[in-house]
């Protein structure tokens, strides 16, 4: 089989003073492996495969991917959409809350992580261990529950398509009707914006507003552009995901979110030149005291902040998918079937050592982000009183870069929203379509082979993109789809971290058992994805 190398992998590659000497089949990149129909049969791993772990930093640089993947995945939703929404709503009071969602998921992570080097099972094949109540022969409660969960994820997915069309309609609207739908929609916006920052508010944006006030009902129904670039972008990528020729694409991808995230922090740092609009040492304090913000104008801050948790840094989804990445990668093909052997030991312990640089550098990466999103929403969104919604969401989010790219502002951030938006799209469309065909495997309706199952990959991967298109057509609020998905991830967060307590202390060997102190914060980990998971639950039934 073909195996596609990106150019960094090349460059890595090439400036590796063992180039000859390091084994190939570490430098696949994991999201071209993840998405090229072909898996490392779990539990069925050959002896000739295996790999001493590197020992370097720098060779160890060189082996991580799945957690960077991880975080390059997770900004669309996540970072920018739900952590602003909370920022928006809730000002500065409940960064501690986002700063925690970030950290305290790795470590279940890692232990998820473990069990895949040790066994070379997939997530599912894993969480069917898991005591429980179970179908005979058709999967356990967990993987049940994955299977409710995947629904608000395609949901979520939904609304991510959704927010794509509305950059895209945006920027270039498609009917006459949504070019002027844009005039009065961005003169609004501006209008308020401009009256808190206490700027004089032109002729022309009261002009376009007057019109806005004084339209017919009719005049005012939002246009079709949006739906209409969704339809188009969720085509194409159903056309490429089922063709495969989607390196290239996934790899400007990863360019585009990583430099729109480096700007998003960029704009925070120089928010601060601004006397109105910085950040000051007592509003960052102020959000780590572990405070909770009061319900205004019928936002729910809280509820909006406990669905961001279950899908900001590494969320639910995020925790299932990632071993699948190890595998890929080749961390438990390297370390081979256990043999008991002192060498086996070596290497499970070596390649663990791998997996932690690889989750803890990604975690640092996606925390710094994530932080940076919600401030800008605190400090921009919540002091003008915006908060993104339905066909309003794009639009708001672009305000945010206001204040210091002022005219470009709209620009820039329509063309970072687009890449990070497509991106989580793109990549999560198949990752989907890979755990949910392992689904099917172990509930029974499929056969248990990798033949069928990258047939139903395939199909999958081009099915889903469609299905996430009826979802957004249907309910088309991007913001609302992104937090329900949130919220079933916060519900699966305790039973995810309550199988990685299980196989930390039914299904991890001797020789890689870890410290006391890692076990005193799996537990906190533990306990607060239980907590975060009870709350949202009872935040819904409050709410109703």
């Amino acid at each position: 089989m073909q195996r596609l190398v990106d150019p960094v992998t090349i460059f890595f590659h090439a400036c590796s003073p063992a180039r000859s000497e390091l084994f190939p089949t570490l430098l696949i990149p994991p999201t071209h492996a993840l998405m090229s129909n072909h898996e490392i049969p779990e539990g069925n791993i050959d002896k000739n495969e295996l790999v001493s772990p590197p020992t370097a930093f720098l060779s160890v640089l060189r082996c991580v991917g799945p957690g960077l993947i991880v975080a390059g995945s997770i900004v669309g939703s996540g970072e920018l959409i739900a952590t602003t929404k909370t920022g928006a709503e809730a000002g500065f009071s409940l960064l501690w809350l986002i700063a925690l969602g970030c950290v305290v998921k790795i470590f279940a992570q890692i232990e998820l992580g473990r069990y895949t080097i040790i066994s070379g099972k997939t997530t599912l094949r894993a969480l069917d261990e898991v005591p429980g109540p179970r179908i005979s022969g058709r999967g356990n409660w967990l993987v049940w529950y994955w299977l409710v969960m995947w629904l608000a994820s395609i949901s979520q997915l939904g609304g991510i398509v959704g927010g794509v069309g509305q950059a895209l309609a945006i920027s270039v609207p498609i009917t006459a009707a949504g070019r002027a739908y844009n005039e009065v929609a961005d003169a609004e916006t501006l209008k308020k914006f401009d009256e808190y920052a206490g700027l004089a508010v032109s002729a022309e944006t009261l002009e376009l507003t007057a019109k806005a006030t004084e339209a017919s009902p009719m005049q005012l129904v939002v246009p079709h552009d949006a739906a209409i670039w969704a339809a188009i972008m969720s085509i194409v990528t159903s056309i490429v995901l089922y063709v495969g020729r989607y390196g290239l694409i996934q790899s400007l991808s990863t360019i585009l979110v990583a430099s729109f995230t480096a700007l998003t922090v960029l704009n925070v740092y120089l928010l601060q030149g601004q006397a109105r609009w910085r950040v000051n040492w007592s509003d960052f304090w102020d959000g780590m005291s572990f405070g909770l913000p009061e319900a205004i104008g019928g936002a729910n801050p809280i509820g909006t902040a406990l669905a961001t948790f279950g899908i900001i840094g590494v969320g639910a989804a995020e925790l299932v998918v990632y071993p699948y990445w190890c595998l890929e990668k080749g961390y438990a093909r390297f370390t081979g079937p256990n043999d008991g052997s002192p060498e086996w030991q070596a290497r499970a312990r070596g390649w663990m050592r791998v997996m932690h640089v690889d989750a803890w550098g990604a975690g640092i990466i996606y925390t710094f982000a994530t932080i940076a999103f919600y401030l800008l929403g605190a400090a921009v969104l919540n002091r003008v009183g915006l908060n993104p919604g339905k066909d309003t969401m794009v639009r708001t989010l672009a305000v945010m870069f206001v204040p210091v790219f002022s005219d470009w502002a709209a620009a820039i951030f329509l063309f970072g929203a687009f890449a990070v938006l497509y991106s989580t799209f793109f990549v999560a469309n198949a990752s989907h379509a890979r755990v949910f065909s392992d689904a099917l495997r172990v509930i029974g309706v499929i056969p248990d082979d990798e033949v069928t199952r990258a047939k139903w990959i395939r199909g999958l991967s081009a099915f889903f993109p469609m299905l996430c298109l009826v979802i957004y057509l249907k309910f088309p609020s991007p913001a609302q789809l992104v937090l329900l998905s949130g919220i079933a991830q916060g519900i699966m967060l305790p039973m995810l971290a309550g199988a990685a307590l299980f196989f930390r202390y039914k299904r991890c060997v001797p020789a890689l058992r870890p410290n006391m102190l890692w076990d005193v914060m799996l537990w906190l980990s533990a306990a607060a994805m239980l907590v975060t998971g009870s709350w949202t639950v009872l935040d819904q039934i409050w709410s109703y």
